[in-house]
């Protein structure tokens, strides 16, 4: 009997749950799935069953060569960690695809940050639907304002649409985790807002929720950009009181502070 590792954050979703979550994800016929985390296979199989073709992205080799065995044939098992896999890259598909995972909460954020990332890069994406832990899920769907607001809803929601789908208590898994869980569905679409570079948008809003209690003025101190423009010239470009905290920032907010950076790092004089 293959027992879950603490190691690699694994929780396998009760018979009783498996039904709901699978008519949550809601695949049909004509649909292809990447599936993170596939475990003992609880949600390979159903899905499997009622989708065209699945690809199951596993990091524990016990676990990948027990789905390699007893999977269906229109599933593909790829052994490895998701996180380091470049198997999509390598393996551009030809029409869309929906993602599917009961993810390991210990890197369900960075997992988040590579759907998007490959998305951003071409990658097919419809939706993803995971399981997580309850908490991170009340932060994805945080609104400006809010304790739980601040860099996970800004950097994913910018590529894509969050909705809560499902809410499971501990008993729902076995081992059962010391936390409530979430199913979440992100519908990706193109950038909300039009940034000049991904890269410094991500660096301004992770260095701005460093110093979340913060004014702005003082928050952007710790923004690589303001040894070159002035927080205060960079506020005032974008119409912002710098006497404001960056929780309260909505994501057009952050885009136009992003902006009014690199137009007055552009034109300052060399």
């Amino acid at each position: 009997m293959i027992k879950a590792r603490k190691r690699f954050g694994q929780h396998f979703l009760e018979p009783a749950w498996i039904e709901k979550v699978v008519r949550a994800i809601d695949p049909k016929a004509d649909e292809d799935f990447y599936e993170i985390g596939p475990g003992l296979g609880a949600l390979t199989r159903p899905l499997a069953a009622r989708a065209r073709s699945l690809v199951a992205f596993e990091i524990d080799r016990d676990l990948t060569a027990e789905l390699q065995r007893t999977a269906p044939p229109n599933v593909t098992v790829v052994p490895g960690d998701f996180l380091q896999s470049s198997w999509i890259a390598d393996h551009p598909s030809a029409g869309p695809v929906r993602v599917a995972g009961n993810l390991p909460y210990n890197v369900a954020a960075p997992i988040l940050f590579k759907l998007v990332d490959l998305y951003g890069a071409g990658a097919p994406f419809t939706d993803a639907t995971v399981m997580l832990q309850r908490e991170v899920a009340d932060r994805l769907i945080a609104k400006p304002g809010t304790r739980e607001y601040g860099v996970l809803p800004i950097l994913i929601g910018h590529s894509a649409d969050i909705t809560r789908v499902l809410t499971l208590p501990p008993g729902a898994f076995r081992p059962a985790p010391q936390v409530h869980s979430a199913l979440v569905r992100l519908r990706f679409h193109a950038p909300a807002l039009a940034v000049p570079s991904v890269t410094d948008f991500r660096a301004l809003v992770q260095a701005i929720f460093t110093r979340r209690r913060k004014t702005l003025t003082n928050a952007l101190l710790a923004y690589a950009g303001s040894a070159q423009v002035p927080p205060r010239v960079a506020l005032e470009a974008a119409g912002l009181d710098g006497r404001r905290r960056p929780e309260t920032l909505t994501l057009a907010e952050i885009a136009q502070l992003c902006y009014s950076f690199a137009v007055s790092r552009s034109s300052r004089p060399v």
